[in-house]
């Protein structure tokens, strides 16, 4: 229950704890503090009973810890029937990412000419005047 907590601070909660209630009141705040703790412990594990009662046979094997996200998600990444496991190991973001980065600077090397290969107007270059006869090329997706 109190994993996190060290000697050093269990120290200081004892040694304040005697400073506020005094040596001969501690023992009887310990006890009421455990027969809190127990109390709730009782009403918790009677709500889990009667939740679990209320879901029906389905859920026999339901643990209420599956509820925090995160023991949900790698309780789901370390089931083997979902084959997770090979699309967790099968996906390199670096190399992914290398990819979409060197297709964007193909793009920009590749479309040198006053537009590109696809029917798009390269922006980054200023555009021709056109001549009396010549019209501006229409755009499908401006209008």
């Amino acid at each position: 229950m109190f994993n996190d907590i060290g000697p050093l601070e269990v120290v200081t909660i004892i040694v304040l704890a005697v400073l506020v209630f005094g040596p001969d009141k501690l023992p009887k705040v310990i006890q009421d503090v455990m027969r809190t703790v127990r109390k709730i412990r009782e009403f918790s594990e009677s709500a889990k009973h009667d939740i679990r009662a209320e879901l029906g046979p389905e859920f026999k094997d339901f643990e209420f810890e599956d509820l925090n996200p995160k023991t949900f998600i790698r309780k789901q990444l370390d089931n083997e029937e979902l084959g997770l496991t090979e699309i967790r190991n099968g996906f390199d973001l670096k190399k992914e990412m290398a990819e979409v980065t060197d297709a964007v600077h193909s793009r920009e090397t590749g479309s040198s000419s006053g537009s590109a290969g696809d029917g798009r107007i390269d922006m980054t270059k200023k555009p021709e005047e056109p001549g009396k006869d010549d019209r501006p090329p229409f755009d499908a997706d401006a209008t």
